[in-house]
Parts: structure tokens; C-alpha cells; sequence
């Protein structure tokens, strides 16, 4: 490529000299909308701060929703993610390339299961994980064809595909989009006695987020995973735990469900995995359960890319080496207390693990959006969750005067 042609192709990807509002306008006229975003436009970021297209800075209380764990920009993984981008990208499947072998080695390590099928979004692992447990619950279980059974709970979100939406209780997920998947029954989360009375014969599987992450930061009862884990062993029904949210350090354990000591049948990882540089998903279980499937079953030809298994290598070995974990749980249970010490009449409960923390709002103190707006005046970036519940889930990377600074001006906004 010649120096005039380099010139020309920074010319046309570099950074906008458009401002927030000319921004917002082309996003309007060109963009589906169907996301309500705050109304900032950002240019930049390293660590846990961002940069808006004006020059203005924010600390980023939301983490992409938990992807940007490892912070924007972090230095070495961005070094991996540019050396492994000037070697090679894709391959497909077709053909295997020297990242992938690793990369399954040392997740199934980290995670303490046998075997990985990578995919690259959260929504496609949670198919990927539905698939698996169907054609285990015909191959293994016995079901009959057709007749198998996944129990979900009440308030879950794992993503947006027809199949997924189909499980859920908003009617904003499902309305206008049917036919509807079926093949899946619903019970109360945090009740495992009614997942023991709904279990059948024909159920394959039972799904579940430790801590429901868009359904409002719910933490379940203590006991309540390790107890349901335990019934779904009594009846041959493989546990399934979506981590894409609360895994990789984000609650102050490697796993969310490491909290009460419960080993999944089948574990759901995405978010964070890819570094915040990459869409980078997977779904990890037994060999028994994989041996299922038999090529053309399933695929991607993206997933396992070498360069997304090379982000993931490098972000698992920074997790660990880094002691992310135990950050997150020692930064996030100082900061609950403070923010339980606000008082007022608006804060009706804070709770969470680790980082990841919600705060629900009496009805009577309007609804979390309000909050999180003027939030954003104050240079704080956070997003509400279901109405009355604000979420902040600031990178695992965050300083201690970062959340100092922002404590300040939570208190100044909600006291």
C-alpha cells in the first residue's frame, strides 16, 4: 500500500471531527433504533475513563455490560490483539491456525471443564448451550424425539435470538416476533423447591444466570445455586450456568457460582473473554456432553478465530496473574457500604457481588434513567437496568481514587 493510499484510508476511518448533536442526528436518520442510549458520543478511552468527540471525560461506571473488565485500551492486550491482527485474522474452521489448540487448552483449564466450543456473542454461546443439551437429552438421557425440557427462571435475559426471546417473561422481547421456540418451562428464581417440582422426565437441562444481570442485579437466596445444582444431579438434568455477565472476576470470584462452591454441568462465557477488543463466546462442558455433537452439527466461521482466541489467551492470563478477582471483591464490597451509607428516601436497596452492583430506587423517587442522566452531567456513565434499578459495573481495573471521586458524586446526585 502506497503512502498516498495509507493517507486516504486514515483519511476516511479516522477520528470525526463531528460533534455529540451531528452525531446523534446521523445515528437518527441511519441507525435502527432500538437502543435508547445517553446522549454522549465517545471518542476514546484507556482504563476506566473515556473521552467524548467535545474533549470531555468520564468514568465508565458500565463496563459494556460487563465486556470492558479488563478497562479500554489495556496495553497488553492490545499489543497481543495488534501483533496477532499483522499476522493473521481468520481462517475459519475449514482450517485450523496455530491460536485455537491453545486457546482450548487453557480455557478448559481455567474453567475446570473437559472440553470448549468457541462462538463469538453471548446469545450464540447460549444457542450453542440449548443445542448441546437438546441432542444430549435424545443421545444420552433417552428422551423421546421432540419431548425434551429446558427450565429457565422468571426474569432472565440471555439474549435476543427468537429462541431465546421466547423463554422470556417481557413482552417487549416476544411481542410481534413469534411463532415462538418452545420446549421450555418457567419457575420462580431463587425457589429450588419449584424447580424440583417442575423437573419431568423429559428435562434436558436447567438455565440460569447466578446474579440476573439486566433483570435488576438480583442475587439469589444463599444456598439456592448449591441447592439446585444438587436436584438437577438427583435427576440426571444438566446445570447450566450463564456467566457471560458475572464471570471472569466481575463478582469477586473467578465464577459467579464459585461462591457456593457449584461446579456446572455446562458454563456459558462471553463479555469480558474477548478483552474488550474482540466478540469472543463459549460454551465449556463435559466430554460426555460434547461428544454429542459430530461435524455440521454446528459452527461458526468466525468462531475460534486466531485472533480472538489470541485476546482470550492473553485476558485469561491477566485475570490470574493480575489477582482481578479478589480486586473486584474488595473494591465492590467497600463500595456497597458507601453506598448504603447514603441514606435518604430514594435508595430502597443495594446489593451485588464484587463489581457488579445495583442500586433499586423507591417508586416514589421516579424511575433509575432519571439518575443516570444526571449522572452523566456529573461525568459519570451508568445505565438503569429495569426501571428502578441503576447498575454500576465500573472495569475491574478501576482505581480506588477513581471510585472515590465518583462516590462523591452518586452522594451529590441520590443523598
Amino acid at each position: 500500500m502506497t503512502q498516498a493510499t495509507l493517507s486516504g484510508v486514515k483519511r476516511v476511518v479516522g477520528s470525526s471531527t463531528l460533534n455529540t448533536e451531528q452525531h446523534n442526528d446521523l445515528v437518527s436518520q441511519y441507525s435502527a433504533n432500538n437502543y435508547a442510549s445517553l446522549p454522549v458520543v465517545i471518542r476514546k478511552g484507556e482504563g476506566a475513563w473515556v473521552e467524548d468527540v467535545e474533549g470531555k471525560r468520564y468514568l465508565d461506571m458500565l463496563s459494556a455490560y460487563s465486556a470492558l473488565n479488563f478497562g479500554h485500551s489495556h496495553p497488553e492486550i492490545m499489543e497481543v490483539f495488534l501483533e496477532q491482527a499483522k499476522r493473521l485474522t481468520l481462517t475459519s474452521r475449514a482450517f485450523q491456525n496455530d491460536q485455537f489448540g491453545p486457546f482450548c487448552k487453557e480455557i478448559t483449564a481455567f474453567c475446570g471443564q473437559d472440553m470448549v466450543l468457541p462462538m463469538n456473542t453471548g446469545a450464540e454461546a447460549v444457542e450453542t448451550a440449548i443445542k448441546a443439551t437438546r441432542k444430549w437429552g435424545y443421545k444420552v438421557k433417552g428422551v423421546e424425539a421432540d419431548q425434551a425440557e429446558i427450565i429457565v427462571v422468571d426474569g432472565n435475559f440471555h439474549g435476543r435470538t427468537v429462541t431465546i426471546v421466547s423463554f422470556s417473561r417481557d413482552p417487549q422481547f416476544k411481542d410481534d416476533f413469534g411463532p415462538l421456540t418452545p420446549g421450555f418451562k418457567m419457575v420462580p428464581y431463587g425457589n429450588a423447591a419449584a424447580l424440583k417440582t417442575a423437573i419431568t422426565p423429559n428435562t434436558v437441562g436447567f438455565l440460569v444466570e447466578p446474579i440476573q444481570g439486566e433483570g435488576g442485579i438480583v442475587v439469589p437466596p444463599d444456598g439456592y445455586l448449591r441447592e439446585c445444582h444438587q436436584i438437577c444431579r438427583e435427576n440426571n438434568v444438566l446445570f447450566i450456568a450463564d456467566e457471560i455477565q458475572t464471570g471472569l472476576a466481575r463478582t469477586g470470584k473467578r465464577f459467579a457460582c464459585d461462591h457456593e462452591g457449584v461446579k456446572p454441568d455446562m458454563i456459558i462465557l462471553g463479555k469480558a473473554l474477548g478483552g474488550g477488543m474482540m466478540p469472543v463466546s463459549a460454551m465449556l462442558c463435559s466430554k460426555e456432553v460434547m461428544g454429542v455433537f459430530q461435524p455440521g452439527d454446528h459452527g461458526s466461521t468466525f468462531g475460534g478465530n486466531p485472533l480472538g482466541c489470541a485476546v482470550a489467551r492473553i485476558s485469561l492470563h491477566i485475570l490470574n496473574r493480575d489477582k482481578l478477582a479478589e480486586r473486584a471483591d474488595k473494591l465492590g464490597q467497600a463500595f456497597m457500604g458507601r453506598l448504603r451509607s447514603i441514606g435518604g428516601d430514594k435508595i430502597k436497596e443495594v446489593r451485588g457481588k464484587g463489581l457488579l452492583i445495583g442500586v433499586e430506587f423507591h417508586e416514589s423517587a421516579g424511575v433509575a434513567k432519571t439518575y443516570c442522566k444526571q449522572l452523566k452531567e456529573e461525568g459519570i456513565l451508568c445505565k438503569d437496568t429495569v426501571e428502578q434499578v441503576m447498575r454500576f459495573a465500573p472495569p475491574l481495573v478501576v482505581e480506588q481514587k477513581d471510585l472515590d471521586w465518583a462516590f462523591e458524586r452518586i452522594k451529590k446526585v441520590l443523598a
